[in-house]
């Protein structure tokens, strides 16, 4: 399998519960926490898409897309969706 692009797994972000339901790990590419697929519990867009359980965005990717949920990876996500993200958290 050919490695995912960035572009194509941001639309896998968004009306992906079942997705998500599928899935054994979760990361957020906005805070690039990894944490099981479980730990979600908050929804948006009608129960359609994840809210991430540490920080609440919905910047939420499974493992069922068929990317392993690795903080480089999600350090990759976030530099091209939210390049300001990395300064504010190291700034505290």
């Amino acid at each position: 399998m050919r490695p995912m692009d960035l572009v194509e797994a941001h639309t896998h972000a968004a009306d992906h519960r079942a997705e998500i339901e599928a899935s054994t790990m979760c990361g957020c590419f906005f805070c690039c926490e990894v944490f099981v697929a479980g730990a979600v519990t908050r929804w948006v867009e009608g129960g359609r898409t994840a809210l991430c359980p540490r920080c609440g965005t919905d910047a939420v990717l499974g493992d069922a897309i068929g990317v392993a949920m690795k903080r480089p990876f999600l350090e990759k996500m976030q530099a091209r969706w939210f390049p300001g993200a990395r300064k504010m958290r190291s700034r505290g």
